[in-house]
């Protein structure tokens, strides 16, 4: 497979009562291709945050499916989501391949925001924030096991009570 030139498609979703920042890596062809974070059919994302939503607040929260039900979901909980990559050259979707990467710029997230914590989904994800966003931020992260179909050792429920375990604290 050879390597592709990306630019990240996507804005941040955020407003002025986030709370919590998760940070993919970049996204990937099928999010690309749908037009959304965590597109892959695959990607437990979706699942995990209603799971979390759930346990949190104590009601059956639905799974978002569409682009707006997902992005109302996100800022209805409090949520802004992004990824670490603004660019860079990479095998189809394997965040093992990426090289000359870029990152985006978070100052403008944290302060529209009341961010308190920083995530990383997954450790790529965490790696990348550390060596280009750490250093001019000093905002520490705390790494997720990523909701990638391609971390099949995580099953959904190890995947939901770690989440839970990490960010409920944080979540309004």
């Amino acid at each position: 497979m050879e390597y592709t030139h990306i630019c990240h498609p996507f804005r941040p979703i955020y407003n002025e009562d986030s709370e919590i920042l998760i940070l993919g890596s970049l996204p990937s062809v099928k999010s690309r291709e749908q037009g959304f974070y965590y597109g892959h059919p695959q990607n437990r994302f979706w699942k995990v945050m209603a799971a979390v939503m759930e346990e949190k607040r104590g009601c059956v929260c639905n799974v978002p499916r569409t682009i707006e039900e997902k992005r109302s979901f996100l800022l209805a909980n409090h949520i802004a989501i992004w990824d670490v990559i603004a660019s860079c050259d990479i095998k189809g979707s394997s965040d093992s391949s990426i090289k000359n990467a870029v990152a985006n710029d978070i100052s403008g997230i944290l302060a529209g925001s009341r961010i308190q914590q920083v995530y990383a989904n997954g450790k790529t994800a965490g790696r990348l924030y550390m060596r280009y966003i750490y250093p001019d931020t000093k905002r520490e992260v705390t790494v997720l096991p990523s909701t990638s179909p391609a971390n099949a050792a995580w099953k959904l429920e190890k995947l939901v009570r770690e989440w839970a375990d990490k960010i409920a604290d944080n979540i309004v």
